[in-house]
């Protein structure tokens, strides 16, 4: 065996003992924490004609979610980055876990936007913080990829919590309690029944891993040795001190659109699937089954650009056909078309996000990365907030459905645009994927 040889088998053999230790604990806090986002939407079929709000005005409280989250996102992963990830999901989880439960027992319109906003403060700093920890455990090349793993549990959230946000709405009754109480009860307890094992868990950084050999903890810190030297010094190393350069804020701008179309599709798709005429359980599984499209994308998507220098494409392109599919759904006759395409829709909103993600890294390193992934992602998910604040709006206002798809359309169309922008002023990828 060759010298190249034995490290390529090094590499290999690590990052696979790392992605099976890592990725299927944190997907599984991030697919509790995505339908204990999510859930609002299922119950929103209930809940507001019970509190007595309108479209708007429950929309409005729906999105405020993103408001606590975007306040609290970059000094949430700042204090991930000195605690380390296991004390600080844990806390994260067990808070917002709490917070989901208090949902099921809103009394008034004010209560709901309350905890809404105190659920996005609770949560903040989870995703980001993730990506900050997968650059401590997985060097460039092997991101994309396991970027793509972690956000499959994203649409397998959709998935199940749109399966079991059918079936707990139809529980409506039971020991006194409506549907959409049950919908938060039973999504909120299993964060913090959770939250203790992800402390005990999951190590804070790859040299406190007992579970991974000396030699693979050798090769990985060279790895991430070699890239970080190839990252300029200086301001980009250090917190909010990141925050100043300019490209963080033009990563913000550009991914405000993907958060927008997403959250705008998927908040609505169960009272656009409702408009087929199908039942509370039917809606369920039909959701669910849009949502396995997407965890196909996920899949699919990274490794192919894992197999290309210039990944830039697997970017630009889904966006693209994200927007093309959102304004056929309204336009193609019959229901079958118009659930084709929500499907495709759906995952070309998710498919080139993974691959967004490895941008930072390319001109952040340490606590500035911790920074520039919160930041990034806060304030592109005010877009979150837009969408479950403004489509509900459009709609009102147009009178029409094809109004508010042109609306996220055309944010897709800035998305790509915007990548297309930026990649050009970022220092170029770390080697080729493998």
């Amino acid at each position: 065996m060759t010298k190249r040889q034995a490290a390529e088998d090094t590499a290999d053999a690590a990052v696979r003992i790392i992605s099976w230790r890592l990725l299927p604990l944190l997907g599984l806090v991030y697919l509790i924490a995505y339908i204990d986002r999510q859930n609002v939407s299922f119950a929103k079929l209930q809940m507001a004609q019970d509190l007595g709000l309108s479209e708007a005005a429950f929309g409005l409280g729906a999105s405020l979610f993103f408001i606590g989250y975007f306040l609290f996102e970059v000094p949430s992963n700042l204090i991930l980055a000195r605690v380390g990830a296991g004390a600080w999901f844990a806390r994260i989880m067990a808070s917002w876990g709490a917070v989901t439960v208090l949902l099921a027992f809103t009394s008034s319109g004010w209560v709901f936007y309350l905890l809404r906003f105190l659920l996005g403060a609770a949560e903040a700093g989870l995703f980001p913080g993730v990506l900050y920890a997968l650059t401590l455990w997985f060097p460039a090349r092997y991101r994309g990829r396991a970027i793509g793993m972690f956000m499959i549990a994203s649409a397998v959230a959709n998935a199940v919590g749109a399966a079991l946000g059918g079936v707990l709405l139809d529980l409506d009754g039971v020991a006194g309690l409506r549907g959409w109480q049950w919908v938060f009860i039973v999504t909120g307890l299993p964060a913090i029944a959770l939250a203790p094992a992800v402390y005990l868990i999951l190590p804070s950084h790859p040299e406190r891993a007992r579970w991974l050999s000396g030699r693979h903890k050798a090769w990985l810190a060279a790895e991430l040795a070699a890239e970080h030297a190839k990252v300029p010094t200086g301001k980009h190393a250090h917190g909010l001190a990141s925050l100043a350069d300019r490209r963080v804020a033009m990563l913000c701008i550009t991914f405000f659109g993907l958060p927008l179309a997403a959250y705008g599709l998927s908040y609505w798709l169960p009272t656009i699937v409702r408009d087929f005429g199908v039942s509370n359980t039917a809606n369920g599984l039909l959701n669910a089954l849009l949502w396995i499209v997407v965890g196909a994308a996920l899949w699919l998507v990274p490794r192919h650009a894992a197999r290309h220098s210039d990944q830039r494409w697997h970017i630009i392109v889904p966006p693209l056909i994200g927007a093309l599919a959102l304004v056929l759904c309204v336009l193609l006759p019959g229901f079958v078309l118009k659930f084709a395409m929500l499907c495709v829709a759906a995952a070309a909103i998710f498919a080139g996000q993974p691959i967004f993600w490895t941008l930072p890294p390319r001109f952040l390193t340490g606590a500035g990365a911790a920074a520039g992934f919160a930041a990034i992602n806060s304030v592109g998910n005010l877009g979150g907030f837009a969408a479950q604040a403004l489509v509900p709006a459009i709609a009102t206002a147009s009178d029409s459905k094809l109004v508010p798809m042109l609306f996220l359309a055309g944010a897709l169309v800035a998305v790509a645009g915007g990548v297309m922008f930026v990649e050009r002023r970022l220092p170029a990828a770390h080697g080729d994927p493998s």
